[in-house]
């Protein structure tokens, strides 16, 4: 998948195991997925790559995300033109401004999970 990771997010559901399963799905993000430098797996753990990660409070009337949401979730991607078409071939609804997409920062879209929650997806320049 072209997700390549994030530092951790901790959040509410409705239907925690129907989530979990949306997000493994879709994005490729969740435990069990990836391998650590032995090559192994964990069914709790998310092996990710590193790279950067933005840890940014917003003011509480900002417009960047939904009002009635605390916080959105950023996942770095690699592949977002082949990520976007799999998604929308899922019937999955794809955000894109081109207001949204920086030449020194990178481009980025948004989906909602069936929850609501926003997703905001990351390639990074040089990605």
């Amino acid at each position: 998948m072209p997700v390549l990771g994030m530092g951790g997010y901790f959040f509410r559901a409705k239907d925690p195991k129907g989530l979990k399963a949306w997000y493994r799905e879709n994005l490729g993000v969740g435990g069990g997925m990836g391998t650590d430098e032995s090559g192994q797996s964990n069914e709790w753990v998310w092996f990710t790559r590193g790279g950067p990660m933005v840890f940014e409070p917003f003011k509480a009337d900002t417009d960047y995300f939904a009002a009635d949401k605390q916080a959105m979730i950023n996942l770095r991607v690699a592949d977002m033109d082949g990520l976007l078409a799999s998604l929308r071939a899922k019937g999955i609804e794809v955000i894109t401004k081109p207001e949204w997409d920086a030449p020194e920062i990178g481009r980025f879209a948004r989906v909602h999970d069936p929850e609501g929650n926003a997703i905001e997806l990351w390639e990074p320049v040089g990605g």
